[in-house]
């Protein structure tokens, strides 16, 4: 059942709305991880698949000279990286990502980590091989009302009476570059609704992803690694105030975006997590990342439910146009200069064209936009 009440909804919406017209880095957050008791729970992504790592921070062949770079990791790391001062946003349409000159992703780890661990939520998953991190489902209790009555459950232990029926996590994903790190968060969200109109009964569904929050946590990001407050700040605003771009084209079942190679990389592995496909494994040297829909998207799944709801393939009268293979490659290659193409492969290296992958390339060029 649904524990907020209807007087918490609103309140909790109205200090939303208020929150959204902030300056950038003074929203509220307190984040907690307890897990919601659902009558339709939550499906989580199954484990990634033990991927081949010896390319996993490769870069691409026109700087060859840098990935011949042994970094050697310092134990002290999180003390050097507090110092850190060349630290910078950048944005693509509705897509930001920090880059962190002069360190590698196993200086940055032990940080990262201790970030959103510092910031309520738990780590469902880790792995330092490949750069790839996700957080649990977590509430932002900052947006309920902060009235005596919460209080007072609260304290007799009958806090969580008070919900405001939406939950976040975020998967972070490190990538080696020529100047340092590029780091990404992309989110993704639920909200609990009604699923009646007896309101009776209620069922998660998923939101749609917010590029201002995973903004607001990058620049959050960059004060825990040593800028200023004041820096951190204008780096946001500045993503904030970036023009909206024509959707790239989708020509002979391949997507084509305006970018270079380097520009495009980062675009599209930041589009796939936010997508719904696991990225398994990435070789960057060769412009291909392996990825596989979540096993509770490719499932029949009468009850629905939170991944199945995300299936992207399915179209508007319900049928699904299902994945021919468990795994795909995503391969990026550079046609002339400032234009890179996309196709989705087989295994194989074949490019398909089935509804699935055309469904695919429409979820991408949306999320590039």
């Amino acid at each position: 059942m649904k524990r907020s009440t209807l007087t918490a909804t609103i309140l909790a919406t109205s200090i939303l709305a208020a929150c959204s017209a902030q300056q950038p880095l003074t929203k509220k957050f307190d984040y907690q991880s307890e897990k919601p008791k659902l009558s339709n729970p939550l499906e989580v992504p199954p484990d990634l698949t033990t991927p081949q790592t010896q390319n996993k921070y490769n870069i691409p062949s026109t700087a060859a000279a840098s990935r011949t770079e042994n970094v050697t990791t310092n134990k002290n790391s999180s003390i050097a990286i507090q110092q850190l001062n060349n630290i910078q946003m950048e944005r693509a349409g509705t897509q930001r990502w920090l880059l962190v000159k002069s360190s590698s992703p196993q200086q940055l780890w032990p940080t990262l980590k201790a970030f959103w661990q510092d910031n309520g939520f738990v780590i469902k998953s880790e792995e330092p091989e490949l750069g790839i991190m996700e957080t649990d489902w977590a509430e932002n209790r900052a947006k309920l009302p902060n009235d005596g009555l919460r209080k007072l459950l609260e304290t007799v232990g009958l806090g969580s009476v008070y919900s405001t029926g939406e939950r976040d996590r975020f998967r972070i994903r490190l990538e080696k570059s020529q100047d340092g790190t590029e780091v990404y968060f992309s989110h993704q969200g639920m909200e609990e609704v009604y699923a009646s109109q007896d309101k009776s009964s209620t069922v998660w569904q998923p939101r749609a992803a917010d590029p201002g929050l995973e903004a607001e946590l990058l620049g959050r990001f960059m004060i825990r690694l040593g800028l200023t407050e004041e820096k951190a700040r204008d780096q946001v605003q500045q993503s904030l105030t970036a023009a909206n771009k024509p959707l790239d084209p989708i020509i002979d079942g391949q997507l084509v975006i305006n970018d270079s190679f380097d520009r495009a990389w980062r675009r599209v592995g930041l589009a796939l997590d936010r997508v719904g496909l696991v990225v398994s494994d990435r070789d960057r040297s060769q412009g291909v990342y392996f990825v596989k829909p979540a096993k509770n998207e490719t499932e029949k799944n009468e009850g629905g439910g939170f991944w199945s709801s995300l299936a992207f393939w399915k179209s508007a009268d319900g049928k699904a146009a299902k994945p021919s293979e468990q795994e795909y490659r995503v391969l990026l290659q550079e046609k002339t200069q400032g234009s890179t193409k996309v196709a989705i492969q087989d295994k194989q290296g074949n490019t398909l064209s089935d509804p699935f992958t055309q469904a695919a390339l429409k979820r991408l060029q949306t999320e590039l936009q």
